[in-house]
This record gives structure tokens, sequence and C-alpha cells, in this order.
């Protein structure tokens, strides 16, 4: 593969969070085995987000206001040139050979069916397995000890897991079209990351693996509290006929040790028995917090 050839295509969406983004971008130019094209979609831009990008040369997309992951993440779909769709917050800092770990795994399956996450690395507790935390190197863009983080990421235990859901996350882009990307009825986004993983499973994927040897920091710095928040928990409930945490623990077992063999009939027959109910008891309940109208 030549030095300069774009392996995967990077979906970065970001909202005035440019320094955060910087060090994002940065860490993908600087710990990455290959060349990735780099897409953002850059929402408001005030902070000078806008100015940066366009002086960096990336491409990317623009809305005056924050449009949600959704449609961000969809909007960049027609930027993609390379076979391999990468999801990235902008909070994330990449470690050496992250990619490469993807590439590796990818091409051992030598098929499209996959879904593959990269290994967070958090600073605070965290309720599932498949995310190493609490492992502090830093909140903030003051404070990351980027030094310690790159002497010590590899020690830190794990394993491949199951489950993969959240970002960074790669799929093939004839896998993403199958689908149609994410979700825009979870604007601005509560929820769309296991709905795609639903949608996925759906399609017949059944590859849902995450790759410890690719790690990446994330920085939790999220927008979330800045947004009129959709209720993606019920929309999920909704569509799928059952609850979220079920599909991801009794369906697809997320961090759990990958191949391990785990009988979860029984709980999700349960599962949907109980998702049916709360269904039903939901029935007049709304899925926003306001009108977008």
């Amino acid at each position: 593969m030549g030095s300069q050839q774009n392996l995967f295509s990077i979906l970065i969406p970001t909202w005035n969070n440019l320094a955060f983004l910087k060090l994002c971008v940065a860490s993908i130019n600087k710990n990455s085995t290959y060349h990735h094209e780099i897409l953002i979609h850059i929402n408001d831009g005030s902070d000078g987000t806008l100015e940066w990008v366009q002086e960096n040369g990336y491409k990317y997309t623009h809305s005056s206001e924050n449009i949600g992951v959704c449609y961000a993440l969809n909007g960049l779909r027609p930027l993609v040139t390379t076979d391999y769709v990468l999801f990235m917050n902008d909070d994330m800092y990449v470690c050496p050979k992250w990619d490469k770990a993807l590439w590796n795994e990818i091409q051992t399956i030598g098929h499209k069916m996959f879904f593959l996450s990269s290994t967070l690395i958090q600073p605070r507790k965290f309720f599932c397995k498949s995310v190493i935390a609490p492992a502090n190197f830093g909140e903030s863009i003051d404070t990351f000890d980027e030094e310690r983080l790159l002497k010590e990421y590899k020690s830190l235990k794990h394993g491949d897991w199951q489950g993969a859901t959240w970002p960074p996350n790669i799929v093939h882009r004839d896998i993403w079209d199958l689908v149609g990307g994410y979700s825009i009825e979870y604007s601005p986004g509560m929820y769309s990351d296991p709905d795609f993983s639903a949608k996925l499973y759906h399609a017949g994927v059944r590859i849902f693996k995450g790759i410890d040897r690719s790690r990446v920091y994330h920085f939790e710095a999220r927008s979330t509290h800045r947004i009129i928040k959709n209720d993606g928990s019920l929309q999920f409930l909704r569509k799928w006929g059952i609850t979220s945490s079920s599909f991801m623990r009794d369906v697809l077992h997320r961090g759990e040790p990958y191949g391990q063999e785990i009988n979860m009939e029984s709980e999700l027959r349960n599962d949907l028995l109980r998702s049916k109910w709360k269904r039903l008891f939901t029935i007049f309940k709304p899925t926003r917090t306001r009108n977008i109208w």
C-alpha cells in the first residue's frame, strides 16, 4: 500500500470543540500506521473551527447550527472515497497502531459483514466492561498527560470484547449504505449508536467485535448538556420491540470476552416480554422534549 493511499475515511462531527478537535486530528496524523482521509462536519464553528479546517485543507461539511450526529455523519458520506467508514468523536486521542489493529482484523475476517470498535480508555468509572476505566490520563487539554499515556496504554489489561457499538467504530461502506447510515429520527443522536448496531444485526451482520489492540483515549468531554435530547431509549424500544439494554446484553453481549459462548435465550424471552409491556405502558409518551415544527 502506497504511503499516500487512504485506507479509512474517518468521519468526525464537531461542535465548537476546537482544542479537542486539533488534538484528535494531531493524534491521527502522529500515531496512525496508514494514511487516512479525515472528513469533518462542523456544527456552527463560530469558535474558529471552520477557519482552522479550511486553512488545513480538510474536506468538510458545515451547518450554521448543531444538526446532531446522525445528520452530520450521513452528510459526510458523499465525501467518502475509501471502502471503510470510521466514525470518531472529536474528544478522542488515538494510540499508536490503533488503525493497524483494525486493518489486521478486517483482513482476517475476509468479508464485509462485520462491525468493529476500538477499545476506549476513559478517565472515569464506566458501567460497561468493554471500556478500560478508570484510567485517568487527563480530563481536559490542559491536564492531558500524553507522555504517560504513550508509555502505559499497552500495559492496561483487557482483551477483545463482544458487542461493538460506540465510536471509534468501522464498517464497510457497502454495509453502511445497505442499512442507510445513522437513523435521523434519533436526532440529535441519543441511542443512535445501538440503533445502528441493531440495523446491522437485522441486515445479517454477526461479527460485532471490539479490538483490544486498537486503543483510543476518550476524554468524555460531552456536549450533550448543550442539546435538547431525544428520548432515544423509548424510540429504540418502539422501533425494535426490545429495550436497548436488553439488546446489548442478550443479543450482542456487549463487553463480554470475544468468542465466549453465552446462552441468553431464557433472558431474551423474558426481556422481550418485559419490553412488550413497557412499550404498551409508554404508548402515549412523547419521544421529544419539544415540537420541532
